[in-house]
């Protein structure tokens, strides 16, 4: 596949997001256009009627409980699975048509980090690159060494997985996902299963990487604060629809009610929305 070429503690993440994306490099990243889409598993409807539009360079954030579509989602941006009605574009092609060369490269955040047990972390960032023989090893190694220092890890390179903490093996996910050059990011619940230290860590990481980068990147999650932080507009998943999209000062003050039931129940015992 051919590339496209051309803080605040997580205390204060509600009053963080601007919606504005950041000064910096002009964006990088490609366009997202989700028209009418749909996807049922049985009897089971899961998305519902789904339009949105993301910016190049923006960071779009996904909320929602669990089990409200979100995943599923993410793998129909990636091609896995196939809508039953509607289309998705990237970068103004259809990603449902296999035989058309892509332009754009897509790095991906497991849930899991889906690290290689049998592999060191340097192995595990730079087995996209030695699959696809994109540079000599002595290039490989210097670009895995640049990913892993942009998490925090350059030191970690050549422990194993189960070395790692959880919030470690997420930053070496993000490292790997980086070490494809993409254009477009796409994170799965980054925080789930992390302490409050290591989630602030996994934010502060995205945030980074949107100043420095300026790549698309869309993110799921059912952390409240964590997406506020970090993104530059939000939606709000419920029952395969999405109910309200702002900017993260509009969702905090929005008046729908499924929106300020989720908000509720997200700050309970942090004094309030």
């Amino acid at each position: 596949m051919s590339g496209r070429r051309g803080a605040a503690g997580m205390g204060e993440a509600l009053q963080t997001g601007t919606g504005t994306l950041a000064a910096g490099p002009p964006p990088r990243g490609v366009g997202i256009r989700i028209v009418g889409l749909a996807k049922a598993f049985g009897e089971v409807q899961v998305l519902r009627d789904l339009s949105l539009e993301v910016r190049p360079g923006e960071t779009f954030v996904i909320i929602g409980a669990s089990g409200c579509g979100k995943t599923v989602l993410l793998k129909q941006l990636l091609g896995l699975l196939r809508p039953d009605a509607g289309q998705i574009l990237i970068d103004g092609a259809p990603v449902a048509n296999p035989g058309q060369p892509k332009r754009y490269r897509i790095g991906m955040v497991f849930q899991s980090a889906a690290l290689f047990s049998s592999l060191t972390v340097g192995e595990n960032v730079g087995l996209w690159l030695k699959e696809h023989r994109v540079a000599d090893d002595g290039a490989i190694e210097r670009i895995v060494t640049e990913k892993l220092t942009l998490v925090g890890l350059a030191d970690k390179k050549h422990l194993m997985p189960s070395e790692l903490s959880g919030g470690m093996r997420k930053r070496v996910a993000i490292a790997r996902a980086l070490a494809t050059d993409p254009d477009l990011m796409l994170y799965d619940e980054p925080t789930a299963e992390l302490d409050p230290v290591m989630t602030d860590h996994i934010a502060e990481a995205i945030v980074d990487l949107k100043r420095r980068f300026r790549i698309t990147s869309v993110v799921v999650t059912h952390d409240l604060n964590m997406g506020c932080y970090v993104a530059d507009r939000m939606g709000m998943l419920h029952e395969g629809r999405l109910v309200e999209v702002g900017t993260p000062e509009q969702i905090r003050r929005s008046t729908n009610p499924v929106v300020r039931a989720f908000i509720t129940t997200q700050t309970k015992g942090m004094g309030g929305a």
